[in-house]
């Protein structure tokens, strides 16, 4: 039950940066003005592979709200990425917090799901444009369900699969069932990642998750920020996660997209340890190949990395591949799960794919600078090099050379 607020309050923009007491402020002047009182309330955060002065922010909610409601769960949106330790969550929400649980989303558990009921098969059907059939059950983790209200705290940035993140993708996939998690990435996948990224606007999958958040029965409402390269925030905006999301958006595409006047012919990506697999680490790759020319290559340069995905052992199986290598074999791949197929076409980006011959013709070359041995990328189609060889300074250099430092956040774009 998506509660319909006025439109959101916002404060901050792209040309400063708040300070933690304008932030505080603003988080309690909004949460003083929430029916909350008595009530259970369920937040819901990033993992460690958002950026976003989280501490600052849990630390603010729970000020706003201890001693207010019957009860305060903090819930980390994992989508399908690993669990993180306790000492870990700790750390990550900026402490222990007086009557206050914080949790991992299990989604490897069957027993964490409610069923919300189902997005009708002609919906779905509309949403892709006929790409995608069938009926879609949504399951949502119970804990969402099992409070009054779901208050969202997270960053929008630019996003492979959705357009920009944040808002209702805290629910759907962050702590979603594998279902409607599968259809989400494949239909972004369809569209293509290159059509889809950084845009602000209603994409499809953007409407299919919102569509499963209008099944929630809490209240639901989001602190939707946008994060600063120095790592505090240009904005934080508040009121129903949609209007909320997109008043950040606004903010994240003026932030958060680096545009070119012209192509360049290689790219080293510097990716940052919050990225401890290639699942993760792939942003990398999605943010910069719109401004790749053809033939040319990116190089994700992550001596730290040493798994290619530890959740998600099909990615072994299928390798990395463009979407109408799998499309036009589906009789062969179908039953993969679709998440992981979309992940498999993000990394691979645009090519096409001759079924009578075989042959498969990317548009950019892939090569993983990480601690994975070369046989390992070989075997799933990607290229190596030996990361010992990587002198990031000789890279700066090189004229046909874009090194961008920590990437997956920002997104690079041809004018």
């Amino acid at each position: 039950m998506t509660t319909s607020v006025l439109p959101a309050a916002r404060v901050g923009g792209a040309d400063r940066v708040l300070s933690d007491d304008e932030v505080r402020s603003f988080v309690a002047e909004q949460l003083a003005g929430l029916d909350a009182d008595g009530r259970s309330v369920c937040v819901l955060v990033p993992d460690g592979t958002r950026v976003c002065p989280l501490p600052l922010l849990v630390g603010a909610v729970h000020q706003a709200l201890h001693g207010r409601v019957s009860r305060l769960t903090v819930l980390v949106a994992l989508g399908t990425h690993g669990a993180m330790p306790e000492l870990a969550l700790r750390t990550h929400v900026g402490g222990d917090y007086p009557g206050t649980e914080v949790i991992n989303h299990e989604w490897w558990k069957p027993s964490t799901f409610a069923n919300l009921g189902t997005i009708p098969a002609a919906r779905i059907e509309e949403l892709s444009g006929g790409r995608l059939t069938g009926e879609v059950e949504v399951l949502l983790n119970r804990a969402v369900v099992e409070h009054d209200i779901a208050l969202v705290v997270g960053p929008v940035l630019p996003h492979e699969v959705v357009g920009m993140s944040g808002g209702n993708k805290y629910f759907f996939p962050g702590v979603a069932g594998q279902k409607i998690i599968d259809v989400s990435h494949w239909l972004g996948a369809l569209i293509t990642s290159a059509e889809i990224i950084g845009t602000t606007g209603l994409t499809p999958v953007r409407a299919l998750i919102n569509d499963g958040a209008a099944l929630i029965p809490a209240d639901t409402y989001a602190f939707s920020v946008v994060t600063a390269h120095s790592g505090g925030l240009h904005s934080i905006s508040f009121g129903d996660p949609i209007a909320s999301w997109a008043s950040a958006a606004e903010i994240s595409a003026a932030t958060h997209i680096t545009y070119l006047e012209k192509p360049v012919g290689r790219v080293l990506s510097l990716i940052p340890r919050m990225y401890d697999e290639i699942w993760t680490g792939a942003k990398g790759f999605y943010k910069v190949e719109p401004v790749v020319a053809d033939g040319g290559e990116v190089i994700l340069y992550a001596p730290h990395i040493r798994e290619i995905a530890t959740s998600h052992p099909q990615i072994h199986e299928i390798g990395y591949h463009c979407r109408d290598y799998f499309v036009k074999q589906w009789d062969r791949f179908q039953h993969v799960h679709w998440g992981v197929l979309a992940h498999s076409t993000h990394l691979r980006g645009a090519g096409v794919f001759d079924p009578s011959s075989g042959e498969e013709r990317l548009r950019v070359q892939v090569t993983l600078a990480t601690g994975i041995p070369e046989e390992v990328c070989r075997a799933v189609h990607l290229g190596y090099r030996d990361p010992s060889t990587i002198d990031v300074a000789e890279f700066e250099a090189d004229p046909a050379t874009m090194v961008v430092p920590r990437a997956g956040e920002v997104l690079f774009r041809l004018r």
